[in-house]
């Protein structure tokens, strides 16, 4: 399956407006959700920089998530089937992102301190790092659900 190299594109372009990496991921894959972009970008708002910079998981791969949960979560009582195929399409999401950056962890990737680091660390790290975190989820998004 080809990777859609316009939902690769749109996500950094979200990215690069300042927006953070969760929305980034999570918006970009909206009309294929009849999700509101304004809705995406709000849920997805607190989970960037590690979960609100925490630095805990990705939010690259938190939005990544939330895209397994639209597209397969469960939604009904009783509807383990659901349950069961997201979680292990979140296992192999990760499994994958993992062979490609060697963590989901924030801090690791990141590799600075985001709130008692130098500023301008910070900024070269974020700059360096990120995009291509939101790369790899993408990309892996392509793969696992389109």
């Amino acid at each position: 399956m080809a990777i859609r190299q316009n939902k690769v594109d749109e996500a950094i372009a979200c990215f690069d407006e300042r927006f953070n990496c969760a929305q980034a991921v999570l918006s970009t894959y909206c009309e294929e959700f009849d999700m509101d972009k304004q809705l995406a970008l709000k849920v997805a708002g607190g989970m960037g920089a590690g979960m609100g910079r925490l630095q805990e998981t990705c939010g690259a791969v938190t939005g990544a998530y939330m895209l397994i949960g639209l597209m397969h979560g469960k939604d009904t009582i009783g509807d383990e089937a659901a349950k069961e195929k997201t979680y292990a399409l979140v296992q192999e999401f990760a499994k994958r992102f993992v062979e490609r950056n060697g963590s989901t962890g924030c801090r690791e990737l990141i590799g600075v301190d985001l709130v008692n680091g130098d500023k301008q660390t910070i900024a070269d790290q974020v700059v360096a790092v990120c995009p291509k975190m939101i790369r790899d989820a993408v990309e892996i998004i392509e793969e696992l659900l389109f």
